[in-house]
């Protein structure tokens, strides 16, 4: 069973709005199609593939727990880290988050040639963005 590559992660929240605010506003993602599932919930898209799925709280719960199984109070991120994505354009990257007061930590990785910038969404996952050394606007 040889895995090909990361499909997408998913981020249930009680805010479904500010954390997809957060994914498009913050770093560019785009909302997109969904199918039609038996709960709330966003797919936030990176070119072609819906990398971030925003899933909402299930006012009855049975869409939810049906589809996906009954989870509580945050289980299934606890050995969760952070998740880390390419990017480019690291200075307007800067800049954009920067001009809206997201905070951020930035890290080099000399024998790599990145740049890191680790930022945290509103339901407290990590992201790691990586950006060549040399990379430019």
């Amino acid at each position: 069973m040889p895995i090909e590559g990361l499909n997408h992660f998913s981020v249930r929240t009680p805010d479904m709005k500010r954390s997809r605010d957060f994914y498009v506003n913050v770093l560019g993602f785009v909302e997109g199609d969904r199918p039609p599932f038996p709960f709330p919930g966003y797919w936030l898209y990176c070119g072609e593939t819906a990398v971030v799925h925003v899933i909402g709280e299930d006012p009855d719960g049975e869409g939810l727990q049906g589809y996906l199984g009954e989870r509580s109070g945050g289980a299934g991120a606890g050995s969760l880290d952070h998740i880390a994505f390419s990017a480019s354009n690291l200075e307007g990257v800067r800049e954009r988050l920067d001009g809206l007061g997201v905070r951020y930590t930035e890290r080099s990785v000399p024998l790599l040639g990145l740049i890191q910038l680790f930022v945290t969404d509103p339901d407290g996952i990590t992201l790691e963005l990586n950006f060549p050394e040399t990379t430019s606007p």
